[in-house]
């Protein structure tokens, strides 16, 4: 299929798992954009549509292997590598002058330390990341527009941070400590096989892992900490659900001070209004089910004044707001489309 010389040249390095994938859907819907390149491993070769039925009469791209000279001529690539991948071909590629959108943590943290503490792996691109922006639109709009290596959340941080972010800036309404239990469907552990991401493992069954080692603890502490502008404790609790997709967060606070539910309901609407795509609900809880294939993040607050804490619950599709929706949200402000192009 022939593509215009108007529209943003785009290519998409890793492609097969669920966030890629997700990504492809996205960028040949929106009208501005042309998904030039498909840049695979194992399928290369193979016409798209062979390997994902569901693009038949959609696309006839076929998967290549990486060739940075061909991607020369592109305005965004789309990393969406596992942890420890990305920084192998990200050097190349921004000093080609290519503005980069990265879907793993390799470029998330501003210390080379702190990555490899919670990755298990050595950064071998140490002098990137202090050139990394953290492209959570509803925070850091201006940053992501002039970013040339873009580092695209996590998904449990994505849904944390955005439900926590507007009461932090209260100082004087909170203390410093955080709680935070997140369940999310099993597309957020990725395509590879795993027996305990099997139907008979997850079905009828919830369970806590890795608590107290999760690799988005730090990520979701740094950015809090950035927002909050002083030092932060936070527990981080994620669990596995029954489900494919979809992150359900529950955060509780201890409070400093009373203050009215009303109020903090509008100071959340205040500190949201001009963010397309966070809806903060006043009459209930938000539900998974009310969010999944789209790029909101619902946020619902509630004050338990007996008890003196807040609880906050947000939702999120992991697939989308939570990787591949936020990705396009970001490319969005990084070539001056509109925020919500392709996405409402």
């Amino acid at each position: 299929m022939g593509h215009s010389t108007n529209t943003l040249q785009t290519a998409i390095i890793g492609a097969s798992g669920y966030s890629g994938v997700e990504l492809v859907k996205l960028l040949l819907n929106h009208p501005q954009v042309s998904l030039a390149h498909i840049i695979g491993s194992s399928t290369v070769g193979q016409r798209l549509d062979d390997v994902y039925p569901f693009f038949r009469k959609k696309t006839d791209l076929v998967v290549e292997a990486l060739n940075v000279e061909v991607l020369k001529d592109m305005d965004i690539v789309f990393m969406a590598l596992p942890h420890g991948e990305a920084m192998k071909q990200v050097p190349q590629l921004v000093d080609a002058g290519i503005r980069v959108i990265d879907f793993s943590g390799d470029f998330r943290f501003k210390s080379a330390d702190v990555y490899e503490q919670w990755y298990k792996l050595p950064h071998t691109a140490a002098e990137y990341l202090e050139h990394a922006v953290y492209g959570l639109p509803e925070l850091f709009k201006e940053e992501i527009q002039r970013a040339r290596l873009l580092a695209n959340p996590g998904c449990y941080p994505t849904g944390a941070i955005l439900a926590l972010a507007p009461i932090l800036s209260l100082s004087s309404v909170v203390t410093d400590f955080i709680a935070i239990s997140s369940m999310s469907g099993t597309s957020g552990a990725g395509r590879k096989a795993n027996l305990g991401l099997i139907f008979s493992e997850v079905n009828e069954t919830v369970k806590a892992y890795r608590v107290g080692n999760h690799q988005h603890t730090p990520e979701i502490k740094m950015m809090l900490e950035q927002v909050a502008g002083r030092e932060l404790r936070l527990v981080f609790i994620p669990h596995l659900i029954p489900m494919t997709r979809g992150i359900y967060s529950t955060v509780c606070l201890p409070l400093k001070k009373t203050v009215a539910q009303e109020e903090l309901i509008q100071h959340y609407q205040n500190f949201y209004q001009d963010a397309p795509f966070v809806r903060v609900l006043d009459d209930r809880p938000p539900e998974i089910k009310f969010v999944t294939h789209t790029n909101y993040c619902d946020i619902h607050v509630t004050i338990d004044q007996t008890q003196q804490f807040v609880a906050i619950t947000s939702t999120i599709d992991n697939l989308v707001k939570g990787a591949a929706g936020q990705a396009m949200q970001n490319m969005n402000l990084m070539a001056g489309f509109p925020e919500e192009e392709g996405l409402s």
